[in-house]
């Protein structure tokens, strides 16, 4: 972790990991919280695998939907870890996401009172980590963080 690029959020989830782990892979359930509500997701694909896919779709009024996230699962470690980056499209090409190039890696350990859940989101440079923190690094992915915790506790 480097403060001066890396963006970390920690939580503990009061579920089992393999919930967790669930919420994070099966499609239909990613959707229900991946994008702070009221926003609406569609998943497109989720490919939970290492050069798989992860499209999303969003919407304000649950009809017309536009691009969220075109990503690439770089590692999934079964019920452990996964890393994906949106500097690399779901096909394979490099890309200029908005508002950031990142690279996210989520954590999954056993806790006494269920997950430890970890989150380190990696920036290229001072300037991407310092406009994702002003733009509502914490405040957008806390929220999710907790839907995430809600849909599986």
């Amino acid at each position: 972790m480097n403060p001066d690029l890396d963006l970390t959020l920690q939580r503990t989830i009061r579920a089992p990991r393999a919930a967790v782990w669930s919420a994070w892979t099966d499609p239909d359930r990613f959707a229900k919280w991946f994008i702070p509500a009221p926003m609406v997701c569609r998943v497109d694909r989720l490919e939970a695998r290492p050069g798989g896919a992860l499209v999303t779709r969003m919407s304000e009024d649950g009809v017309a939907f536009v691009p969220h996230v075109d990503a690439v699962f770089l590692v999934v470690d079964e019920g452990q870890r996964i890393v994906f980056t949106n500097a690399i499209d779901s096909a394979w090409r490099p890309a200029l996401p908005a508002p950031v190039p990142m690279t996210a890696e989520i954590v999954l350990a056993d806790h006494p009172e269920g997950t430890d859940y970890r989150v380190v989101v990696r920036h290229g440079d001072p300037s991407a980590r310092e406009q994702h923190e002003k733009l509502g690094f914490f405040e957008g992915w806390g929220l999710v963080t907790t839907q995430l915790a809600q849909s599986v506790e």
